[in-house]
């Protein structure tokens, strides 16, 4: 293989699949990248068998080849080579590839690509499209409550389904959950009507993709095992699903509710991350107590002191305290516009509801905290 290719234009793409590598060196071969050079074009893949990435960048390809190096060597290099154009040739006799930037040389040892997992990255029978931005804002407004705990898998990513000719998202660790319905104007996702669960790995990839990627479309397909990913034919993904069935999430949304309060977001949010410092470190509990108009915030932390503060609201109810996740709370309504946010509440035991008028298509549930 004889390539030459921009530093800069190497340096991004590498960067993207970079990200994939297996960190835990179960095979040797995944700390290495593939690298495909062929009809003016250069292809570099990466995977840990869970998640593969592979980007696809123009290059003059002299002499078409493929080979495999070091992940983190090749990017470690990269970073640190000035912008200007590379060169890049394959010694098959040596088994090496030889880097020239201008008056910089590197000799690195590769692998035959032939030692590389087979992937697949496409499956085109039933694809849909959808804008980055709404990939972005479906992540941004969910990623916050997958779970953390290995022990129960099927918490541990993105729920999508088809719902009503939706796209529907749900997050949950079984303390909170965020819900947020898109519509496509590609409806062909009947494919999900039973739904597909995305590994938090996969989550941070397909962001990934959506934020190098502003206003371009992104094709998505599924089959029994992976989502597939593709934008523009240059950045491609393949995520294999969680293989579990997630929970009746609908049984956690309340049919009901007795009373609302109205409160502006920014003023509640930033009276929770004052009062938050006051509270014990392990349960982050805060108390708030509603009254007419008023909302009274308080925490304690028994070898620190404690913390309290009002803030006016739309309320009317009967008065009652709740205990809540401080953090919870926080990153919840981090999700939603500034403005106001409706908590739907039924009694101090029960699910809390979170709604905006800015973002209709949006539910938040918080549970209460026992304090």
């Amino acid at each position: 293989m004889h390539a030459q290719v921009s530093t800069e234009s190497i340096r991004e793409a590498i960067n993207k699949v970079t990200s994939v590598v297996d960190r835990k060196n179960t095979r040797p071969i995944l700390a290495y990248t593939l690298v495909e050079a062929s009809n003016g074009q250069i292809s570099f893949s990466a995977t840990d068998l869970e998640v593969s990435a592979k980007v696809t960048i123009e290059a003059i390809t002299e002499i078409q080849g493929s080979f495999c190096v070091n992940a983190k060597n090749f990017s470690d290099i990269l970073r640190e080579l000035p912008n200007s154009n590379l060169e890049l040739k394959l010694d098959e006799s040596q088994n090496s590839l030889k880097i020239n930037c201008g008056d910089i040389h590197f000799t690195l040892l590769i692998y035959k690509n032939e030692d590389f997992p087979q992937l697949i990255f496409q499956n085109k029978q039933n694809e849909f499209k959808i804008p980055s931005e709404k990939v972005l804002e479906v992540i941004s407004k969910t990623h916050h409550a997958i779970s953390t705990d290995e022990t129960r898998l099927y918490l541990n990513g993105i729920y999508l389904q088809e719902t009503d000719g939706k796209l529907r998202a749900v997050a949950t660790d079984g303390h909170r959950l965020s819900m947020i319905d898109t519509e496509l104007s590609d409806n062909n996702i009947e494919n999900l009507i039973n739904g597909i669960i995305i590994p938090r790995k996969g989550v941070n990839e397909l962001k990934r993709v959506a934020e190098s990627n502003s206003n371009s479309d992104i094709n998505i397909s599924v089959d029994d095992s992976f989502m597939y990913v593709n934008c523009d034919e240059k950045y491609f993904l393949s995520v294999r699903l969680i293989s579990r069935e997630y929970p009746k999430y609908q049984a956690v949304i309340p049919q009901k509710t007795t009373f609302t309060m109205i409160a502006d977001k920014s003023s509640l949010f930033d009276a929770l991350r004052r009062i938050k410092i006051m509270s014990n470190e392990k349960s982050n509990g805060v108390r708030v107590k509603l009254n007419e108009r008023e909302m009274i915030l308080m925490a304690n932390h028994p070898s620190l002191g404690d913390a309290k503060e009002t803030i006016p609201v739309d309320y009317t109810g009967r008065e009652m305290e709740i205990g809540f996740n401080a953090k919870y709370l926080i990153e919840t309504l981090a999700t939603f516009d500034d403005g106001e946010i409706r908590f739907e509440i039924n009694n101090e035991f029960s699910a809390v509801m979170l709604r905006s008028m800015n973002l209709p298509h949006m539910l938040g549930i918080i549970m209460p905290l026992k304090l």
